[in-house]
């Protein structure tokens, strides 16, 4: 499937509905220097199987965190994207939550 551009769609995706949101959670792992850290951030979206968060720890992508949010349980999830967003100047990670059921499992 491409776009309108020409460029290939990943299905999976382009079926990710992603939800705008702001609770806080916490986040433990380990930032790029190897050392490990445990941080209150904000979810600012949401999809079934992932997330972006607003954090003020350098993550290496690739990485595992551990999420605890106000509701249900513990989450891991691997960061695979980092940026500064170019608005607010505030770190952003990008995660996949690594349970298949996301934020949703029991």
């Amino acid at each position: 499937m491409t776009n309108a551009r020409g460029g290939q769609i990943c299905r999976h995706n382009a079926l990710a509905i992603r939800v705008p949101v702001e609770f806080a959670l916490e986040v433990r792992g380990t930032n790029s220097a190897g050392i490990p850290f445990h941080v209150r951030a904000q979810a600012v979206k949401i999809s079934r199987g992932g997330a972006t968060i607003v954090i003020n720890v350098e993550v290496t992508p690739g990485s595992v965190v551990r999420l605890t949010p106000p509701f249900g349980r513990e989450l891991d999830a691997e960061v695979n994207g980092t940026w500064i967003d170019e608005i607010d100047g505030c770190r952003r990670i990008g995660v996949k939550l690594i349970d298949r059921d996301g934020w949703f499992a029991e």
